[in-house]
């Protein structure tokens, strides 16, 4: 897999050099990935030189990437930095991937200084040390070579400014959210350049040095953002506030292109899709700690499912989270979720204390879900599903336990299951205020969206597969809202609610199979596809199905088919509109007519 991964220059200024990481594949499963447009991992390198004054300043290095890039990485910093250099290392975000390439950096300039915020000079003591469990055959047969001594680290407690070589001036500013608590970004005074870390990412494979254009990189940056900033709005943007003071010029966050010309706009989308969010009546509580990453991915897909439906998702880190917050989130949420890895038979220590408070705080009446990522044992999972039980808390889905990471399906699963939650909530919410409202609903009293419920279309069942093999993904789902939208290219519309599970595959380049149904004979379909699925439920199990020339499902029943690509989306408030070019398609009984969705409300379909 390596071989598809390389590392290019891209020379910034004089002394400063963007190290580009490059991986056209999708290098993880992680939901952030899941537009499978691969990646980019950004790291700039402020060669040696001199101060105003004339002092030696050593090579400063900002945002080394993980492990995955290791090999082209250090071949190429290994010609821009002599061994003996005393290398500093900006580190803006940590993990164990990461830490696996400090080590290699560690071995390779032995005179290296780490720079990293105060949280992340304790998680660099606790994962430093820390290999990734194998089993105890392979712990057996190999014995894995010593490790070096954790280098020297520069405390960043609060914000500072250091002087660089050639006339440069880098600001740090720790920036701690709960899924990167050890955060840090870095700003060149005099270029104007903000390194920008997870911060305003984007998950694409682009050798240009900044994006084109505003359009270009839209949807993959609201796509990361929705994935892991929306579960911590609040504090997303209390970052963003920060930022926006400084003279910024150019934005160069961790993964994507650079943003030159638009990065204000970007700022204010930012604000805007946090927005709903903070808006939103109803939040769900997401606890949890996370060893090696795993149990986070579970928690960015849960968070992400939520999300979908409208209801805010409040993230809170354990091993981070002041006691008091933790309170506050417990007694403040209407639904919660707690996980933890399983380290050594037992779960963190923080988790531990966070069970404590929910068992002694929490509202039973609020329902509750345990998850968890283990290697060889799941004890940790174990104990918050007994504790949680014996303490009378009632589950909104089984405990989720994930053995090492989560692969594609278990991702949809997780983001379904996140969903069902979320919807579960907006139910009873409704039902309350149908009883406070006598029984009387909008749908009912308000002429406008009784006549709304007069514009009618086709019935069609909207089918989809993405990927091969194990990893394919396929999604399924009734649409009435289609419309034809233009005659050169033959394209058409169809609105697809946020919180289906469908929308996740129907992304810009996404194919998909719209099936119009007949008359008389829609029963069937409607039937098979309306009826509620189980997270990670295969929508087409029992059926027999077609294909279109590009492998999409075709249901042979229906009155005529259409495949079509994804050309466009745009946010339409509780639905997302879907702009396709056909490609494909066919008529298969020319005698028949169209079904046809009459509401008696605008209200629901």
């Amino acid at each position: 897999m390596t071989r598809d991964r390389r590392v290019i220059l891209l020379p910034i200024e004089p002394g400063l050099i963007c190290l580009r990481g490059l991986s056209p594949k999708r290098l993880r499963f992680e939901v952030e990935y899941g537009l499978e447009r691969g990646t980019t991992a950004n790291a700039f390198l402020f060669e040696a030189g001199s101060s105003t004054g004339g002092a030696p300043i050593p090579p400063v290095l900002v945002h080394p990437p993980g492990a995955s890039f290791s090999e082209p990485f250090l071949e190429q910093l290994s010609e821009l930095v002599p061994s003996d250099a005393a290398l500093k290392v900006v580190v803006g975000h940590l993990n164990p991937n990461r830490v696996t390439l400090l080590r290699e950096l560690a071995l390779r300039w032995p005179a290296l200084m780490l720079v990293a915020s105060n949280a992340g000079a304790r998680l660099l003591e606790e994962l430093w040390s820390q290999r990734k469990p194998t089993s105890p055959a392979v712990a057996d047969a190999e014995a894995e070579p010593p490790l070096p001594p954790l280098p020297p680290i520069d405390v960043i407690k609060q914000e500072v400014s250091r002087e660089l070589a050639n006339g440069y001036r880098l600001t740090l500013i720790p920036t701690p959210t709960p899924r990167w608590p050890s955060a840090l970004v870095a700003f060149e005074e005099r270029t104007g350049l903000l390194m920008s870390g997870k911060f305003f990412a984007a998950h694409l494979c682009s050798e240009s040095w900044a994006e084109a254009n505003r359009d270009s990189t839209e949807e993959d940056r609201r796509y990361f953002y929705d994935c892991l900033m929306a579960p911590m709005a609040r504090q997303v943007e209390t970052v963003v506030d920060r930022l926006d003071e400084l003279p910024i010029r150019t934005i160069a966050p961790g993964h994507g292109p650079a943003i030159s010309e638009s990065w204000r706009s970007l700022l204010a989308d930012y604000r805007r899709w946090g927005e709903s969010q903070e808006k939103a009546q109803l939040s769900v509580a997401l606890l949890y700690a996370s060893a090696y990453g795993n149990t986070a991915a579970i928690a960015d897909a849960l968070a992400q499912g939520v999300a979908r439906t409208g209801v805010r998702v409040e993230s809170l880190n354990c091993e981070f989270a002041p006691p008091e917050q933790l309170l506050q989130t417990i007694r403040g949420c209407d639904a919660l979720m707690i996980g933890s890895p399983t380290l050594g038979g037992h779960a963190p220590t923080p988790i531990v204390s966070a069970l404590g408070t929910l068992l002694a705080e929490g509202d039973r009446e609020k329902p509750v879900g345990v998850f968890g990522s283990f290697g060889w044992s799941g004890e940790a999972i174990d104990l918050l599903e007994s504790k949680l039980r014996d303490g009378g808390f009632r589950f909104a889905f089984e405990p989720i336990r994930v053995k090492f990471s989560p692969d594609g399906a278990t991702l949809k699963r997780l983001e379904e299951t996140g969903t069902a939650l979320g919807r579960e909530l907006q139910q009873r919410q409704k039902r309350q205020k149908r009883v406070a409202a006598g029984g009387l609903s909008e749908s009912r009293s308000n002429p406008a969206v009784l006549a709304l419920g007069r514009v009618v279309g086709s019935l069609c069942v909207l089918t989809t597969r993405k990927g091969e093999g194990e990893n394919a993904l396929a999604g399924a789902m009734v649409a009435s809202w289609v419309s034809q939208a233009s005659f050169s290219p033959p394209g058409f519309t169809v609105a697809v609610a946020r919180d289906r599970a469908v929308e996740a595959l129907l992304h810009v380049g996404d194919a998909f199979a719209l099936n119009v149904l007949a008359a008389g004979r829609e029963s069937g379909p409607m039937k098979q596809f309306l009826q509620p699925f189980p997270p990670g439920a295969d929508r087409f199990a029992g059926l027999e199905l077609e294909s279109s020339p590009g492998g999409q499902p075709v249901l042979p029943e229906a009155l005529a088919w259409l495949e079509a690509r994804v050309s466009q989306r745009m946010e339409c408030g509780d639905h997302w509109l879907i702009y396709a070019e056909v490609s494909h398609g066919a008529l298969l009984d020319p005698s028949g007519t169209t079904a046809v969705h009459k509401r008696r409300s605008g209200a629901n379909y």
